[in-house]
């Protein structure tokens, strides 16, 4: 197997909903047949019934409550941006979670949570710089 992501797929309660709230953050996607697809970079976020996504991973569709044990990171350019963001996000419909601070690892960041529960976390780090398009390349940790 190649170390890669392609698709993130996120199972939703409302589609509408869940494309309307990131539609206000500035994403634009496209929905083919009851699925929404988002372009993120290099790789795909996908939005799709829970209850579909379930079925489709062989598992028996369980309750949406709780942290499933998974969070997306978008990292920016700066620790206002950090705080933008989250205005936004609260503004949509989302649920701040953890408010904007430094961490115990020393980088700026926060969390919040999409209308169906999903985690992000948003973070300024300058330790992971981005590239002009967005895109991270992991630092060496060789030397930790």
């Amino acid at each position: 197997m190649e170390q890669r992501i392609t698709l993130v797929t996120l199972g939703v309660s409302d589609l509408a909903r869940a494309k309307g709230f990131y539609e206000a953050l500035g994403w634009r996607g496209q929905e083919v047949e009851e699925t929404v697809f988002f372009q993120a970079g290099g790789l795909g976020l996908v939005l799709w019934d829970r209850g579909k996504l379930a079925q489709d991973c062989g598992l028996a569709a369980g309750p949406a409550a709780g942290f499933g044990g998974i969070a997306l990171a978008h990292n920016v350019r700066s620790e206002a941006e950090v705080d933008a963001l989250l205005a936004v996000v609260e503004q949509a419909g989302g649920t701040i979670t953890k408010p904007a601070a430094v961490n115990a690892i020393g980088f700026y960041s926060s969390a919040f949570t999409d209308p169906d529960g999903h985690a992000w976390e948003i973070a300024h780090n300058p330790g992971f710089p981005l590239a002009e398009d967005g895109s991270l390349t992991l630092p060496d940790f060789g030397g930790l």
